[in-house]
């Protein structure tokens, strides 16, 4: 299944897909490696391509998985930076930000249930180093796990970029044999098809508010 979008189109409607994740259709192992044959495409520091895909379909990996996500939502929904704890005052942008916790709440009850969960690795470890090298290091792999992501939506696939699990990476290290001390995880991305492909842009700043040329 590969959907009729154009270039623009692909890139301005992969959205963050969680309620709308098919969690009873199997993903077939070779669409998956199809997206990832795109993936590696990227371009990595210095043509190393030192990164690794982690592509778990286990159901007791998926759920190890799942529970430490849920516990990274758990501990994140208790810090500042949670949208439901950062009301604005602004009714519509508060209405978008109750969207957004009711969609990362339901993927946080069901990420154990997706069926296939992709970890997007690196080799090496760049903890508590300057930001430029941390820059450095995770650019040999972000180009790649994003291209998945764009190749996945072409194939009716939604994925959502997710981080919380990191919280107890050395645990998911333990669940999937990952090397701790030489890999980094970089994101779990749930990925499974969607329903409905009808997608659209997201609502967006106005560029003027985010670009500046020549000069901040």
């Amino acid at each position: 299944m590969e959907l009729d979008l154009s270039p623009d189109e692909l890139l301005s409607t992969t959205r963050a897909v969680r309620k709308r994740l098919d969690l009873d259709r199997a993903v077939p192992l070779e669409v998956v490696r199809e997206c990832l044959e795109l993936a590696v495409q990227a371009p990595s520091g210095s043509n190393r391509q030192s990164w690794h895909f982690v592509v778990v379909t286990d159901a007791e990996k998926r759920r190890a998985l799942g529970e430490l996500y849920r516990r990274g939502w758990q501990a994140y929904q208790g810090s500042p930076a949670y949208p439901g704890n950062k009301l604005t005052g602004d009714a519509e942008a508060d209405v978008a930000r109750q969207r957004i916790v009711s969609s990362s709440t339901y993927l946080a009850e069901k990420m154990g249930e997706v069926p296939v969960l992709v970890i997007p690795c690196l080799r090496g470890r760049v903890d508590n180093v300057a930001s430029g090298l941390s820059a450095s290091h995770w650019s040999s792999l972000f180009p790649a796990a994003w291209s998945f992501c764009l190749a996945a939506r072409s194939r009716g696939l939604g994925t959502a970029w997710t981080t919380l699990h990191l919280s107890y990476e050395k645990e998911a290290a333990e669940v999937l044999g990952i090397p701790f001390d030489e890999v980094s995880q970089g994101a779990l991305l749930p990925v499974a098809y969607t329903k409905g492909t009808d997608f659209k842009p997201a609502p967006r700043l106005d560029l003027d508010q985010v670009v500046h040329v020549d000069a901040w």
